[in-house]
C-alpha cells in the first residue's frame, strides 16, 4: 500500500484495486480509518479526535489531488505523493 503523505505521525496510504467509494487510509499508532475523499469523513475504523481533525483538514485541502491518486491507483498507474499538513 503506497504511502502518499506523512505528517504529525500520521501515515496516509492508498491501496490499488480498492472498493468504492473513493477513499484513503489514515494510520496513527494503533488506530486506522478509511476516510472518504469527497466530503471527508470516516467510513470505517477509528482515529483520536485531534488526529481525525488534522486528517480532515489535510484531505479538504487536497481533495483534487486525492481524487487523482484514486484514479491512478484504480488504473494501476503510479500514485503520486501529496504535500503534508504543515
Amino acid at each position: 500500500m503506497p504511502e502518499i503523505s506523512r505528517f504529525l505521525g500520521i501515515s496516509i496510504r492508498m491501496y490499488r484495486d480498492e472498493h468504492l467509494p473513493p477513499h484513503f487510509h489514515a494510520i496513527y499508532n494503533e488506530f486506522a480509518a478509511q476516510i472518504s475523499i469527497r466530503h471527508p469523513a470516516i467510513l470505517n475504523g477509528k482515529l483520536p479526535p485531534r488526529v481525525l481533525g488534522y486528517v480532515i483538514e489535510w484531505a479538504s485541502l487536497h481533495e483534487n489531488e486525492l481524487a487523482q491518486c484514486w484514479e491512478a491507483a484504480r488504473g494501476d498507474q503510479v500514485i503520486g505523493k501529496i504535500e503534508p499538513l504543515i
